[in-house]
Protein backbone atom coordinates (compact mmCIF):
# COMPACT_ATOMS: atom_id res chain seq x y z
CA UNK A 1 0.00 0.00 0.00
CA UNK A 2 0.62 3.87 -0.33
CA UNK A 3 2.52 5.13 2.30
CA UNK A 4 0.25 7.33 4.81
CA UNK A 5 1.37 10.49 5.93
CA UNK A 6 1.47 11.43 9.73
CA UNK A 7 3.58 14.52 9.92
CA UNK A 8 6.45 16.66 8.59
CA UNK A 9 8.61 18.88 10.24
CA UNK A 10 11.06 21.75 8.95
CA UNK A 11 14.43 21.39 10.27
CA UNK A 12 16.46 25.06 9.80
CA UNK A 13 17.66 24.83 13.39
CA UNK A 14 19.03 22.94 16.43
CA UNK A 15 15.60 23.71 18.28
CA UNK A 16 14.08 21.83 15.21
CA UNK A 17 16.12 18.57 16.17
CA UNK A 18 14.65 19.16 19.54
CA UNK A 19 11.00 19.24 17.86
CA UNK A 20 11.75 16.39 15.31
CA UNK A 21 12.93 14.08 18.78
CA UNK A 22 9.91 15.09 20.55
CA UNK A 23 7.93 14.53 17.57
CA UNK A 24 9.27 11.26 17.08
CA UNK A 25 8.78 9.67 20.66
CA UNK A 26 4.87 10.94 20.37
CA UNK A 27 4.66 9.43 17.30
CA UNK A 28 5.93 6.44 18.29
CA UNK A 29 4.02 6.04 21.54
CA UNK A 30 1.02 6.69 19.84
CA UNK A 31 1.44 3.61 17.49
CA UNK A 32 2.24 1.20 20.24
CA UNK A 33 6.07 1.01 20.75
CA UNK A 34 7.34 0.29 24.16
CA UNK A 35 9.20 2.79 25.80
CA UNK A 36 12.66 1.07 25.13
CA UNK A 37 11.86 1.65 21.42
CA UNK A 38 10.36 4.73 21.47
CA UNK A 39 14.47 5.81 22.90
CA UNK A 40 15.44 4.15 19.98
CA UNK A 41 13.59 5.98 17.41
CA UNK A 42 13.99 9.37 19.27
CA UNK A 43 17.54 8.85 19.16
CA UNK A 44 18.02 7.48 16.12
CA UNK A 45 15.90 10.19 14.09
CA UNK A 46 17.54 13.05 15.99
CA UNK A 47 20.77 11.65 15.29
CA UNK A 48 19.69 11.76 11.61
CA UNK A 49 18.19 14.99 11.97
CA UNK A 50 21.00 17.25 13.43
CA UNK A 51 22.98 16.86 10.17
CA UNK A 52 20.30 18.28 8.06
CA UNK A 53 19.58 20.77 10.22
CA UNK A 54 21.06 23.87 8.54
CA UNK A 55 19.46 27.20 8.11
CA UNK A 56 18.35 27.65 4.52
CA UNK A 57 18.93 24.38 3.78
CA UNK A 58 15.57 23.42 3.34
CA UNK A 59 16.29 20.06 5.86
CA UNK A 60 12.74 18.42 6.48
CA UNK A 61 11.92 15.24 8.75
CA UNK A 62 8.57 13.51 7.09
CA UNK A 63 6.68 11.01 9.34
CA UNK A 64 4.56 8.24 7.87
CA UNK A 65 3.29 4.63 7.99
CA UNK A 66 4.05 2.22 5.24
CA UNK A 67 3.29 -1.50 4.38
CA UNK A 68 6.17 -3.39 3.99
CA UNK A 69 6.31 -8.33 3.72
CA UNK A 70 2.75 -7.66 5.14
CA UNK A 71 3.70 -5.83 8.00
CA UNK A 72 3.02 -1.54 8.85
CA UNK A 73 6.30 -0.19 9.45
CA UNK A 74 6.67 3.38 11.03
CA UNK A 75 9.01 5.65 7.91
CA UNK A 76 10.87 8.81 8.81
CA UNK A 77 12.42 10.50 5.90
CA UNK A 78 14.80 12.90 6.75
CA UNK A 79 16.22 14.97 3.71
CA UNK A 80 18.44 18.01 3.24
CA UNK A 81 20.26 19.63 0.38
CA UNK A 82 23.84 20.48 -0.25
CA UNK A 83 25.17 16.81 0.92
CA UNK A 84 23.38 17.26 4.40
CA UNK A 85 24.07 20.95 5.29
CA UNK A 86 28.12 20.37 5.20
CA UNK A 87 30.26 23.44 4.85
CA UNK A 88 33.36 24.02 3.96
CA UNK A 89 34.50 25.20 7.42
CA UNK A 90 32.92 22.17 8.98
CA UNK A 91 35.47 19.68 8.39
CA UNK A 92 34.04 16.98 10.86
CA UNK A 93 30.63 17.12 9.81
CA UNK A 94 30.81 14.62 6.91
CA UNK A 95 32.10 11.87 9.86
CA UNK A 96 29.33 13.17 12.28
CA UNK A 97 26.88 12.21 9.60
CA UNK A 98 28.12 8.66 8.88
CA UNK A 99 28.14 8.38 12.59
CA UNK A 100 24.56 9.26 13.08
CA UNK A 101 24.15 6.56 9.98
CA UNK A 102 25.78 4.00 11.83
CA UNK A 103 23.88 4.69 14.98
CA UNK A 104 20.31 4.98 12.76
CA UNK A 105 21.24 1.36 11.45
CA UNK A 106 22.15 -0.11 14.90
CA UNK A 107 18.72 1.50 16.18
CA UNK A 108 16.83 0.55 13.59
CA UNK A 109 15.10 -1.98 11.15
CA UNK A 110 16.23 -0.48 8.59
CA UNK A 111 18.57 2.85 7.17
CA UNK A 112 18.93 3.70 3.75
CA UNK A 113 20.55 6.69 2.10
CA UNK A 114 19.85 8.08 -1.19
CA UNK A 115 22.44 11.23 -2.30
CA UNK A 116 19.62 11.99 -4.69
CA UNK A 117 20.65 14.67 -7.29
CA UNK A 118 22.74 18.24 -6.70
CA UNK A 119 24.06 16.79 -4.00
CA UNK A 120 20.82 16.04 -1.92
CA UNK A 121 20.59 13.81 0.49
CA UNK A 122 17.84 11.86 1.93
CA UNK A 123 18.16 9.28 4.90
CA UNK A 124 15.08 6.58 5.11
CA UNK A 125 14.77 5.15 8.83
CA UNK A 126 12.15 2.33 9.79
CA UNK A 127 10.83 0.25 12.72
CA UNK A 128 8.14 -2.49 12.37
CA UNK A 129 5.31 -1.96 14.62
CA UNK A 130 4.65 -4.61 17.42
CA UNK A 131 2.84 -7.61 16.01
CA UNK A 132 -0.19 -6.78 17.77
CA UNK A 133 -0.64 -3.32 17.07
CA UNK A 134 -2.67 -2.79 13.22
CA UNK A 135 -3.16 0.81 12.59
CA UNK A 136 -6.63 2.10 10.61
CA UNK A 137 -7.55 4.38 8.80
CA UNK A 138 -9.45 5.91 11.46
CA UNK A 139 -6.78 5.67 13.90
CA UNK A 140 -4.72 7.52 11.88
CA UNK A 141 -6.72 10.18 11.87
CA UNK A 142 -7.41 10.12 15.48
CA UNK A 143 -3.32 10.25 15.76
CA UNK A 144 -3.24 13.31 13.65
CA UNK A 145 -5.81 14.74 15.67
CA UNK A 146 -3.96 14.09 19.14
CA UNK A 147 -0.58 15.11 17.13
CA UNK A 148 -2.13 18.34 16.57
CA UNK A 149 -3.40 18.85 20.36
CA UNK A 150 -0.02 17.63 21.94
CA UNK A 151 1.95 20.43 23.28
CA UNK A 152 5.52 21.06 21.84
CA UNK A 153 7.86 21.11 25.19
CA UNK A 154 10.57 23.64 25.64
CA UNK A 155 14.39 22.60 24.89
CA UNK A 156 14.86 22.69 28.72
CA UNK A 157 11.96 20.10 29.28
CA UNK A 158 13.70 17.67 26.36
CA UNK A 159 16.71 17.57 28.08
CA UNK A 160 15.30 16.91 31.12
CA UNK A 161 13.76 13.48 29.69
CA UNK A 162 17.03 12.66 27.28
CA UNK A 163 18.74 12.94 31.57
CA UNK A 164 15.69 10.46 32.80
CA UNK A 165 16.28 8.65 29.91
CA UNK A 166 19.94 8.39 30.10
CA UNK A 167 19.77 7.34 33.65
CA UNK A 168 17.23 4.71 33.03
CA UNK A 169 19.59 3.37 30.21
CA UNK A 170 22.62 3.71 32.60
CA UNK A 171 20.78 1.96 35.40
CA UNK A 172 19.74 -0.92 32.99
CA UNK A 173 23.28 -1.73 31.66
CA UNK A 174 24.63 -1.64 35.06
CA UNK A 175 21.81 -4.05 35.70
CA UNK A 176 23.11 -6.47 32.67
CA UNK A 177 26.78 -6.20 34.09
CA UNK A 178 25.58 -7.32 37.16
CA UNK A 179 24.03 -10.06 35.59
CA UNK A 180 27.31 -10.65 33.13
CA UNK A 181 29.69 -10.33 36.05
CA UNK A 182 27.25 -13.08 37.76
CA UNK A 183 27.08 -15.20 34.75
CA UNK A 184 31.03 -15.05 34.35
CA UNK A 185 31.60 -16.10 37.93
CA UNK A 186 29.04 -18.85 37.87
CA UNK A 187 31.06 -19.94 34.34
CA UNK A 188 34.60 -19.58 35.64
CA UNK A 189 32.91 -21.88 39.08
CA UNK A 190 31.86 -24.28 36.54
CA UNK A 191 34.85 -24.43 34.32
CA UNK A 192 36.78 -25.24 37.71
CA UNK A 193 34.69 -27.91 38.49
CA UNK A 194 34.51 -29.69 35.22
CA UNK A 195 38.47 -29.22 34.99
CA UNK A 196 38.17 -31.27 38.18
CA UNK A 197 36.15 -33.99 37.01
CA UNK A 198 38.37 -34.29 33.71
CA UNK A 199 41.13 -34.50 36.17
CA UNK A 200 39.28 -37.32 38.35
CA UNK A 201 38.34 -39.24 35.20
CA UNK A 202 41.79 -39.41 34.36
CA UNK A 203 42.65 -40.17 37.44
CA UNK A 204 40.20 -43.43 37.33
CA UNK A 205 41.05 -44.08 33.66
CA UNK A 206 44.27 -44.83 34.71
CA UNK A 207 43.34 -46.79 37.63
CA UNK A 208 41.28 -48.97 35.31
CA UNK A 209 43.79 -49.42 32.90
CA UNK A 210 46.17 -50.69 35.75
CA UNK A 211 43.18 -52.99 37.17
CA UNK A 212 43.15 -54.47 33.97
CA UNK A 213 46.20 -55.09 33.51
CA UNK A 214 46.62 -56.62 37.50
CA UNK A 215 43.84 -58.85 36.15
CA UNK A 216 45.44 -60.07 32.95
CA UNK A 217 48.92 -60.54 34.74
CA UNK A 218 46.30 -62.35 37.57
CA UNK A 219 44.74 -64.45 35.14
CA UNK A 220 47.74 -65.64 33.09
CA UNK A 221 49.71 -66.73 36.22
CA UNK A 222 46.87 -68.91 37.64
CA UNK A 223 46.03 -70.26 34.82
CA UNK A 224 49.90 -71.44 33.93
CA UNK A 225 49.71 -72.32 37.65
CA UNK A 226 46.76 -74.68 37.30
CA UNK A 227 47.16 -76.04 34.33
CA UNK A 228 50.12 -78.95 35.83
CA UNK A 229 48.40 -80.12 38.44
CA UNK A 230 44.77 -80.02 36.41
CA UNK A 231 46.89 -81.93 33.88
CA UNK A 232 48.39 -84.66 36.09
CA UNK A 233 44.53 -85.06 37.73
CA UNK A 234 43.64 -85.99 34.68
CA UNK A 235 46.40 -88.42 33.63
CA UNK A 236 45.81 -90.39 36.56
CA UNK A 237 42.42 -90.54 36.20
CA UNK A 238 42.58 -92.03 32.95
CA UNK A 239 45.28 -94.42 34.24
CA UNK A 240 42.58 -95.87 36.99
CA UNK A 241 40.04 -95.88 34.29
CA UNK A 242 42.11 -97.92 32.03
CA UNK A 243 42.52 -100.15 34.65
CA UNK A 244 46.35 -100.28 34.38
CA UNK A 245 46.48 -100.57 38.26
CA UNK A 246 43.99 -103.14 38.36
CA UNK A 247 40.07 -103.46 38.82
CA UNK A 248 37.81 -100.96 40.19
CA UNK A 249 34.81 -101.60 41.83
CA UNK A 250 31.38 -99.69 40.17
CA UNK A 251 31.25 -97.28 42.95
CA UNK A 252 35.24 -96.08 42.66
CA UNK A 253 34.49 -95.60 38.88
CA UNK A 254 31.52 -93.71 39.35
CA UNK A 255 33.52 -91.68 41.41
CA UNK A 256 36.91 -91.05 39.38
CA UNK A 257 34.87 -90.32 36.09
CA UNK A 258 33.43 -87.33 38.48
CA UNK A 259 36.76 -86.37 39.18
CA UNK A 260 37.88 -86.91 35.47
CA UNK A 261 35.02 -85.17 34.34
CA UNK A 262 35.40 -82.10 36.77
CA UNK A 263 38.81 -82.02 35.96
CA UNK A 264 38.20 -81.48 32.27
CA UNK A 265 35.95 -78.77 32.68
CA UNK A 266 38.13 -77.21 35.32
CA UNK A 267 40.89 -77.78 32.38
CA UNK A 268 38.45 -76.06 29.30
CA UNK A 269 37.73 -72.79 32.03
CA UNK A 270 42.16 -72.19 32.58
CA UNK A 271 42.37 -72.67 29.09
CA UNK A 272 39.79 -69.95 28.25
CA UNK A 273 40.51 -67.64 30.78
CA UNK A 274 44.92 -68.25 29.93
CA UNK A 275 43.64 -67.10 26.32
CA UNK A 276 41.68 -64.51 27.53
CA UNK A 277 44.48 -63.01 29.23
CA UNK A 278 46.87 -63.50 26.47
CA UNK A 279 44.71 -61.70 24.17
CA UNK A 280 43.85 -58.88 26.42
CA UNK A 281 47.48 -58.36 27.30
CA UNK A 282 48.53 -58.36 23.59
CA UNK A 283 50.60 -61.88 23.46
CA UNK A 284 48.29 -63.26 20.96
CA UNK A 285 49.34 -62.86 17.00
CA UNK A 286 47.49 -63.65 13.89
CA UNK A 287 49.31 -66.42 11.48
CA UNK A 288 47.82 -65.95 7.93
CA UNK A 289 47.62 -68.51 5.85
CA UNK A 290 45.50 -69.78 2.93
CA UNK A 291 42.68 -71.21 4.40
CA UNK A 292 40.40 -73.78 2.20
CA UNK A 293 37.09 -73.54 3.84
CA UNK A 294 35.99 -77.02 2.67
CA UNK A 295 39.11 -78.54 4.24
CA UNK A 296 38.43 -76.62 7.10
CA UNK A 297 34.96 -77.88 7.52
CA UNK A 298 36.29 -81.90 6.64
CA UNK A 299 38.63 -81.44 10.31
CA UNK A 300 35.46 -79.85 12.10
CA UNK A 301 33.52 -82.85 11.09
CA UNK A 302 36.00 -85.12 12.67
CA UNK A 303 36.99 -82.99 15.77
CA UNK A 304 33.07 -82.78 16.68
CA UNK A 305 32.20 -85.94 15.94
CA UNK A 306 32.07 -87.88 19.32
CA UNK A 307 29.79 -85.07 20.43
CA UNK A 308 27.23 -86.13 18.83
CA UNK A 309 24.43 -87.81 20.08
CA UNK A 310 22.89 -89.13 16.34
CA UNK A 311 19.62 -90.51 18.46
CA UNK A 312 18.73 -86.92 19.12
CA UNK A 313 20.53 -84.63 16.65
CA UNK A 314 22.29 -84.35 13.17
CA UNK A 315 25.04 -82.11 12.54
CA UNK A 316 25.02 -81.57 8.97
CA UNK A 317 27.99 -80.04 6.63
CA UNK A 318 26.67 -78.00 4.13
CA UNK A 319 29.54 -77.51 0.86
CA UNK A 320 30.50 -74.51 1.01
CA UNK A 321 30.95 -74.31 -3.41
CA UNK A 322 33.68 -71.84 -1.99
CA UNK A 323 37.07 -72.90 -4.03
CA UNK A 324 39.17 -69.93 -3.66
CA UNK A 325 41.34 -70.29 -0.65
CA UNK A 326 41.43 -67.00 1.65
CA UNK A 327 43.95 -65.77 3.79
CA UNK A 328 43.44 -66.08 7.61
CA UNK A 329 43.95 -67.47 10.62
CA UNK A 330 42.66 -71.23 10.47
CA UNK A 331 43.72 -72.11 14.10
CA UNK A 332 41.72 -69.17 15.39
CA UNK A 333 38.43 -69.68 13.17
CA UNK A 334 38.64 -73.47 13.93
CA UNK A 335 38.28 -72.64 17.44
CA UNK A 336 35.42 -70.18 17.22
CA UNK A 337 33.42 -72.59 15.00
CA UNK A 338 34.17 -75.78 17.48
CA UNK A 339 32.80 -72.81 20.16
CA UNK A 340 29.58 -72.24 18.13
CA UNK A 341 28.84 -76.15 17.27
CA UNK A 342 29.61 -77.51 20.74
CA UNK A 343 27.11 -74.46 22.37
CA UNK A 344 24.95 -75.78 19.63
CA UNK A 345 25.06 -79.45 20.00
CA UNK A 346 24.57 -78.68 24.16
CA UNK A 347 21.27 -76.52 23.69
CA UNK A 348 19.49 -78.50 21.35
CA UNK A 349 17.49 -81.44 22.56
CA UNK A 350 16.12 -82.44 19.21
CA UNK A 351 17.11 -81.57 15.64
CA UNK A 352 19.57 -80.32 13.86
CA UNK A 353 22.97 -78.22 13.78
CA UNK A 354 24.02 -76.85 10.36
CA UNK A 355 26.84 -75.32 9.83
CA UNK A 356 27.70 -73.57 6.24
CA UNK A 357 29.59 -70.85 4.52
CA UNK A 358 28.53 -67.92 2.20
CA UNK A 359 30.54 -65.99 -0.05
CA UNK A 360 29.96 -61.99 -0.05
CA UNK A 361 31.18 -60.10 -3.25
CA UNK A 362 30.38 -57.09 -2.67
CA UNK A 363 32.10 -56.83 0.62
CA UNK A 364 34.74 -58.91 -0.04
CA UNK A 365 33.97 -61.29 2.84
CA UNK A 366 33.25 -64.67 3.88
CA UNK A 367 30.65 -65.49 6.48
CA UNK A 368 30.59 -69.02 8.60
CA UNK A 369 27.33 -69.80 10.08
CA UNK A 370 26.35 -72.10 12.97
CA UNK A 371 22.29 -72.61 13.02
CA UNK A 372 20.50 -74.78 14.95
CA UNK A 373 16.90 -75.68 16.20
CA UNK A 374 17.89 -75.74 19.94
CA UNK A 375 15.90 -73.48 22.95
CA UNK A 376 17.15 -70.13 21.61
CA UNK A 377 17.62 -66.89 23.34
CA UNK A 378 15.16 -63.95 24.22
CA UNK A 379 16.27 -60.83 22.79
CA UNK A 380 17.16 -58.96 26.01
CA UNK A 381 19.81 -61.56 26.95
CA UNK A 382 21.72 -61.43 23.25
CA UNK A 383 24.11 -59.40 24.77
CA UNK A 384 24.29 -61.22 28.13
CA UNK A 385 25.95 -64.29 26.19
CA UNK A 386 29.14 -61.86 25.25
CA UNK A 387 29.86 -60.70 28.57
CA UNK A 388 32.36 -62.45 30.68
CA UNK A 389 30.54 -65.61 32.75
CA UNK A 390 27.87 -64.74 31.59
CA UNK A 391 25.23 -67.32 31.25
CA UNK A 392 21.30 -67.47 30.36
CA UNK A 393 19.48 -69.26 33.39
CA UNK A 394 17.61 -71.85 31.94
CA UNK A 395 16.98 -75.75 32.88
CA UNK A 396 19.28 -76.86 30.26
CA UNK A 397 22.01 -74.71 31.09
CA UNK A 398 22.28 -76.64 34.15
CA UNK A 399 22.46 -79.33 32.90
CA UNK A 400 25.15 -78.54 29.85
CA UNK A 401 27.66 -76.90 32.18
CA UNK A 402 29.66 -73.89 30.69
CA UNK A 403 32.80 -71.41 31.85
CA UNK A 404 30.76 -68.29 30.52
CA UNK A 405 33.71 -67.35 28.79
CA UNK A 406 33.60 -69.06 25.28
CA UNK A 407 31.19 -66.56 23.46
CA UNK A 408 33.89 -63.74 24.67
CA UNK A 409 36.77 -65.45 23.77
CA UNK A 410 34.86 -65.67 20.20
CA UNK A 411 33.98 -62.06 19.89
CA UNK A 412 37.62 -61.29 20.92
CA UNK A 413 39.37 -63.39 18.38
CA UNK A 414 36.85 -62.57 15.99
CA UNK A 415 38.12 -58.68 15.95
CA UNK A 416 41.90 -59.83 15.92
CA UNK A 417 41.16 -61.35 13.02
CA UNK A 418 39.34 -58.27 11.45
CA UNK A 419 35.83 -59.11 11.44
CA UNK A 420 32.76 -60.01 14.13
CA UNK A 421 30.53 -62.26 15.57
CA UNK A 422 26.92 -61.57 15.15
CA UNK A 423 23.59 -63.56 16.54
CA UNK A 424 19.99 -63.83 15.55
CA UNK A 425 17.79 -66.65 17.88
CA UNK A 426 13.93 -66.39 18.25
CA UNK A 427 13.10 -68.82 21.33
CA UNK A 428 11.81 -72.30 20.94
CA UNK A 429 12.81 -72.05 17.41
CA UNK A 430 16.60 -72.22 17.22
CA UNK A 431 19.98 -69.91 17.35
CA UNK A 432 22.43 -69.10 14.31
CA UNK A 433 25.75 -67.64 15.60
CA UNK A 434 27.86 -65.92 12.31
CA UNK A 435 31.42 -65.15 12.13
CA UNK A 436 32.31 -62.55 9.48
CA UNK A 437 35.51 -62.54 7.78
CA UNK A 438 37.77 -60.23 5.23
CA UNK A 439 39.02 -62.62 2.24
CA UNK A 440 42.20 -60.39 2.29
CA UNK A 441 43.48 -59.82 5.60
CA UNK A 442 43.58 -56.56 7.56
CA UNK A 443 46.96 -54.88 8.27
CA UNK A 444 48.97 -56.92 10.49
CA UNK A 445 48.32 -56.26 13.83
CA UNK A 446 49.47 -58.12 16.84
CA UNK A 447 47.76 -57.00 19.99
CA UNK A 448 49.25 -54.16 21.59
CA UNK A 449 50.80 -55.06 25.11
CA UNK A 450 49.94 -53.17 28.19
CA UNK A 451 53.27 -50.52 28.30
CA UNK A 452 52.35 -49.68 24.03
CA UNK A 453 54.86 -51.97 22.60
CA UNK A 454 54.44 -54.56 20.38
CA UNK A 455 55.00 -58.31 22.20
Amino acid sequence: MNAQRILGVALDSDQDVVLVRQRARQISALLGFSQQDQVRIGTAVSEVARGASRPGMGGRAVFQLREQDGRQHLEILVSAAGRAGITAGEPDAESLRELAIVTAHRLMDACEVDPGAAGATTVTVRKALPRHEHVTVARMAEIGARLADSPVSNPLHELQLQNQELLATLAELRERQDDLLSLTRELEDTNRGIVALYAEIEDKAERLRRADEMKSRFLSNTSHELRTPLSSIRALSQLLLQRLDGELTEEQERQVRFIDTAANELSDLVNDLLDLAKIEAGRVSVQTDPVVVDNLFRALKGMMRPLVDESRVELVFEPSGIEQPFLSDEGKISQILRNFISNALKFTEQGSVLVFAAHDPEADTIAFAVADTGIGIEHDDLQLIFEEFGQVEHPLQRRAKGTGLGLPLCRKLADLLGGRVDVSSTPGVGSTFTLTLPRTPPVKRDAAAPDGTAP
